[in-house]
């Protein structure tokens, strides 16, 4: 049997910036540690984090002065900075440089006077953080054939959630052209999701079975393992090596792997470990 591992698995360059910034931060201050919600979208990684003092808060209430606030490289809202800052909280921000782009893109393409639209996930973080730069009056959707459901407008601006795909992108853009007589689309996609993405399905062409590693509430890590899926490969998706089951394994020679941009190193050597024991066990039984 062999396993054969995506180069692109694992951290992104936003992601490792963010823990880079939340374990300085926990080496060199004294006061409460906070993230804004979980800093990546890995159980596990958050829970090592805990564990050095980095934790976890769904809202500013609790904090006061002098107190250290993480924003995710998901990003925030402005809303939300201002109300850390007039609370006398210290911010490190790891928002990610590409969704900073696009915050600044949906906030430039508004003051134009386009109607902005989101390609992404509603309740995703990412794209709740974009929605603040522009107001309400942004439209988020995930799919093409959700654009019938909203008026025309004479002109639109389009941008995506980094994370998302460039044929769901494309599509939602061939949809918005019926809708306004003036189309500004703005690619927005993260380069390393894109390369993560083209890597898999290639991956998928040479393996007989396609193992995805990393949480469940990661928006890059649930596309991955739909993308694979769509490929006719059999796909299952895992948290920790724990998941895996021998039946997966049964008459397969090539196993291919990939992960995330929220798994640790540590994680993915677990699994592929634990494959390679499954391996032989198969082998010998």
């Amino acid at each position: 049997m062999k396993i054969i591992k995506a180069k692109n698995a694992g951290f992104c360059f936003g992601v490792k910036r963010a823990m880079k910034l939340a374990l300085e931060a926990a080496a060199n201050n004294e006061k409460n540690i906070y993230s804004l919600g979980p800093l990546i979208h890995n159980p596990q990684e958050v829970e090592l984090l805990s564990q050095k003092g980095v934790h976890v808060t769904s809202d500013l209430k609790s904090l006061g002065p002098g107190d250290v606030l993480i924003i995710r490289s998901h990003g925030t809202t402005p809303m939300v900075l201002e109300e850390a800052r007039a609370k006398g909280v210290n911010i490190v921000d790891a928002t990610c440089p590409f969704v900073v782009k696009a915050q600044k893109v949906a906030k430039q393409l508004s003051d134009e006077g386009y109607q902005v639209v989101i390609v992404g996930e509603s309740n995703h973080p990412e794209v709740i953080g974009i929605r603040g730069f522009v107001g309400k009056d942004a439209w988020v959707v995930e799919k093409s054939e959700e654009i019938e459901f909203f008026p025309d407008k004479p002109r639109m601006g389009i941008i995506a959630q980094t994370t998302q795909s460039f044929e769901n992108f494309q599509g939602v853009v061939c949809a918005v052209l019926e809708k306004t007589s003036e189309l500004k689309a703005v690619n927005t996609i993260c380069n390393a999701t894109a390369y993560r993405q083209i890597e898999a399905m290639e991956l998928t062409k040479n393996v007989d079975v396609m193992i995805v590693i990393g949480g469940r509430n990661s928006a890059n890590t649930t596309r991955l393992a739909e993308l694979c899926g769509q490929s006719g490969i059999p796909t299952h998706h895992v948290e920790t090596a724990k998941e895996l089951e021998t039946s997966w394994l049964e008459s397969k020679e090539k196993i291919g792997v990939t992960a995330g941009a929220s798994t640790p190193d540590w994680i993915i050597k677990e699994v592929i470990d634990r494959l390679k024991i499954l391996g032989v066990e198969r082998k010998n039984s």
